[in-house]
């Protein structure tokens, strides 16, 4: 059997206690469990799955410093960075009770029959229902955030739909204490038994995928990995919805006049955001159209200035870094500002790098140059004009944020930001994508290969929707129809009744 082993990032020598592989009788029988409680969870009233969300965001609370004190051995991401990560995972769980608690989510609809519409009809109700048991693969750079009690958790959770989570082998200790930790908490609130499980080991992961009893898959991670899943998740005998959160290189594009306003403030925070977290956010600025000839490449130079060394998540994650840098600085005509060296240690250690290269040579190499390199790297595209810059940004694949810096009144910023509205999920203006508010109006998603499916997000309260079917009630008696369509209206839900909000 396998063992998963965490790794200190620091110094590359292993930390805490090896957690088994979870082999394919235990996958099976969780993935059983789940199946079995799916029914129960999904006829708790909306109150009562609330109190079970919130149950697990007290327990996070109460264990913060053992968890964070876990969670910097395995990722070294430290602090405030970890206390803040638990906090914003932990007030995840208390919105979706909150959205739990309006109601309004289950989309109920209600159509009176109507003799006179074309054509006539009788009484029609719908709503939204749980999908079943959900397959959840923790990410390894937000080890709380996305991870056994993140966002897609949380949600999956909050619709009615028990998980079973794959855990990432970058911080398995970890893991496993929350799971531990969960499993109290659930137990002491009353949960039905297998709402939550925590499985481990690569071949648990398509294991999951490909169990009949999983209705949907919730992923974020590496695009090769997540399409490797996906494929069998659209391959199976039934089909399943794979939600995927793969690659995105984030654009931002800096307009002549935001150059010469505050080119000097916008290279801070350029700096300041693609090193953020030694690069391993998904929202990274991943490459940066800026004007030509502004000076603005040496402004960042100059921002950058002589970096210490900090460590990626894996030995995995720095080869790759390192090995994505050399392929984007031999692409003919990059030139490299910053230059991340290769560094002789036992840790993961990096250093972060900046390469430049004009809009001509991006748009005809976009097969290297607009490919996510994950860790502190950023490409700056120096466009000529107008025309050069938008024959450019069409050659960005699809991104979950874009950005753009201009001035008011600036003539450029209007159709930027309708060439970015074409390609990202997540417009920002005169900020950056590092940072993902988690509120009712967040989007965190777009076009391939961001996403596998750019109509839904995986933060914000309609992340619930991904695990969430329609179901319409045709000339059902009251009695029988579920409490949220029933005439009395007894949940006191916001509803749509012929037409109209209610």
């Amino acid at each position: 059997m396998s063992l998963n082993q965490g790794v200190d990032p620091r110094t590359g020598e292993p930390v805490g206690d090896p957690i088994p592989d979870t082999g394919a009788e235990e996958v099976r029988s969780a993935v059983q469990r789940a199946a079995d409680c799916a029914p129960r969870l999904a006829g708790l009233a909306y109150a009562d799955r609330g109190r079970l969300l919130s149950a697990l965001a007290t327990a996070l609370r109460r264990s913060e410093n053992e968890l964070v004190e876990l969670a910097d051995r395995e990722t070294a991401l430290g602090s405030p960075r970890l206390p803040g990560e638990l906090a914003r995972t932990a007030a995840q769980l208390d919105m979706f009770a909150d959205v739990l608690r309006d109601g309004a989510f289950c989309e109920a609809v209600i159509d009176r029959p109507d003799a006179n519409a074309v054509p006539p009809h009788g009484d029609l109700r719908r709503m939204l229902v749980p999908l079943g048991p959900v397959a959840v693969f923790a990410a390894s750079n937000f080890p709380f955030a996305f991870s056994v009690l993140g966002g897609d958790t949380a949600s999956a959770l909050a619709a009615g739909c028990p998980v079973v989570v794959k855990a990432h082998p970058g911080h398995p200790g970890l893991s496993a204490r929350i799971a531990e930790l969960a499993t109290e908490a659930l137990s002491e609130a009353g949960a039905p038994d297998g709402m939550l499980s925590v499985v481990h080991g690569y071949e648990a992961g398509p294991a999951l995928v490909t169990d009949p009893a999983i209705t949907a898959v919730g992923f974020t991670g590496s695009t090769g990995g997540g399409r490797a899943l996906y494929d069998l998740a659209v391959g199976r005998e039934n089909p399943i919805p794979f939600y995927g959160e793969l690659g995105s290189i984030n654009p931002v594009v800096v307009t002549e006049a935001a150059v010469a306003a505050r080119g000097r403030e916008v290279a801070e925070g350029l700096a300041g955001s693609f090193r953020l977290g030694t690069g391993q956010f998904c929202t990274k600025p991943g490459v940066v159209f800026v004007p030509a000839d502004s000076g603005f490449d040496a402004q960042v130079t100059d921002a950058v200035g002589p970096s210490k060394p900090a460590p990626m998540l894996t030995a995995r994650m720095r080869d790759a870094f390192q090995s994505g840098i050399a392929a984007l600085s031999e692409v003919p005509g990059v030139r490299e500002l910053v230059k991340a060296e290769p560094l002789d240690a036992d840790g993961h250690d990096v250093l972060p790098a900046v390469l430049a290269v004009d809009a001509e040579t991006f748009a005809a190499r976009a097969d290297v140059l607009a490919g996510e390199c994950f860790g502190p790297v950023t490409v700056l595209v120096e466009y000529r004009d107008s025309d050069s810059l938008h024959r450019a940004l069409r050659t960005v694949p699809g991104s979950l944020t874009g950005s753009v810096h201009a001035e008011p009144g600036d003539p450029a910023a209007a159709d930027v930001v309708a060439a970015l509205r074409e390609n990202v999920g997540r417009i920002i203006f005169n900020g950056w994508p590092t940072g993902v508010a988690v509120t009712w109006s967040q989007h965190h998603g777009g076009p391939w290969p961001a996403t596998t499916d750019p109509l839904h997000t995986s933060v914000g309260a309609t992340a619930i929707r991904r695990f969430l079917r329609p179901v319409t009630y045709q000339d059902v008696p009251d009695e029988l129809l579920p409490e949220e369509l029933q005439d009395a209206n007894p949940l006191g839900i916001p509803r749509r009744v012929d037409g109209a909000a209610t």
